[in-house]
């Protein structure tokens, strides 16, 4: 086989990992509150998931390896605030946001992250704002200002839905955080095993919080939740970071933005046939807007060879 056959056969690969990441984690908004309609809260879902995906992310941290050179002290202290963080406090804003807005609307703000990420490396790494940067935040806030008019037509209660908006808002403050405070950790120890380790440790701090405030009774829930948070965990939680890990490394992150762009799309698609929540034009119209903000953002000009 031809270096050039197995390169388009790797850039391939790249495509499907990333493709079936972004479609397995737009199901998580869709699980998360499938699983809400059998009365269990935030605490107990969040502890579920992350029981249920401990095993796997010890297995991701064995596939992965140890680092060559070892883990510092310095290191372990920041992997652990990170994973407090970008998957602990993350995770728990985003479910607890997810009670009160469509599943659709909560994806959609989670996505604004990139526009996050250039937010604080301009506030507080001091790095300028290109035009094209400027205009890709003005579509991106003005899509999910769309969006949100839409939602409060739709909604009962307009209070509720600008708590969920909130809280998911600031997960989405919560995971830009841990990209720009993890990106050296992040290229030290490679996505997959930085991720592994990260998640491990929110494990720990999202099973405090649990057995802080509720009995180990409550674990016990219907079977229905049980399978929903299987799922949640492999499909929504595990895999997908395998995939886009593995994405990433054979098609780079331009081409892993454009596709994964299908993930917010999915997961309204996602919501509409399982949960029967409405498609308005105007929350597509929005929906364009972010998504077109983000790629500006997401899509590094190419450099020269």
């Amino acid at each position: 086989m031809s270096l050039i056959s197995l390169q388009n056969r790797n850039a391939r690969i790249g495509v499907i990992c990333v493709l079936v990441s972004a479609i397995a984690f737009s199901g998580k908004p869709v699980l998360v509150k499938a699983a809400y309609q059998y009365g269990v809260d935030t605490t107990t879902l969040l502890a579920l998931r992350m029981l249920f995906a401990a095993p796997l992310f010890v297995f991701m941290a064995w596939l992965a390896g140890p680092p060559a050179a070892g883990i510092t002290r310095r290191e372990i202290i920041s992997i652990t605030a990170l994973g407090f963080l970008g998957y602990y406090l993350g995770s728990f804003l985003d479910l607890a946001g997810l009670q009160y807005i469509s599943a659709g609307f909560g994806r959609l703000i989670l996505y604004l992250y990139p526009t996050l990420v250039l937010l604080m490396s301009a506030i507080f790494l001091k790095q300028p704002l290109r035009a094209s940067q400027l205009i890709s935040l003005v579509l991106s806030y003005a899509g999910i200002t769309l969006v949100f008019s839409a939602e409060a037509r739709l909604g009962d209660d307009l209070g509720l839905i600008v708590l969920g908006a909130a809280l998911v808002f600031g997960s989405a403050v919560a995971y830009a955080t841990y990209l720009v405070a993890g990106s050296r950790l992040v290229h030290r120890f490679g996505s997959m095993r930085f991720s592994a380790y990260a998640s491990l440790i929110a494990t720990g701090f999202v099973m405090a919080h649990f057995f802080a405030i509720r009995p180990a009774q409550a674990l016990i829930v219907n079977n229905e939740v049980y399978f929903l948070v299987a799922v949640l965990a492999v499909f929504s939680t595990v895999l997908p970071l395998w995939l886009m890990a593995e994405g990433l490394k054979r098609i780079g992150a331009n081409q892993a933005s454009l596709v994964g762009c299908i993930g917010p799309l999915a997961t309204m698609a996602f919501a509409w046939a399982f949960l029967g929540e409405v498609i308005t034009p105007v929350q597509l119209a929005g929906a364009i807007l972010v998504l077109a903000g983000v790629l500006i953002i997401s899509l590094k000009p190419q450099t020269a060879a």
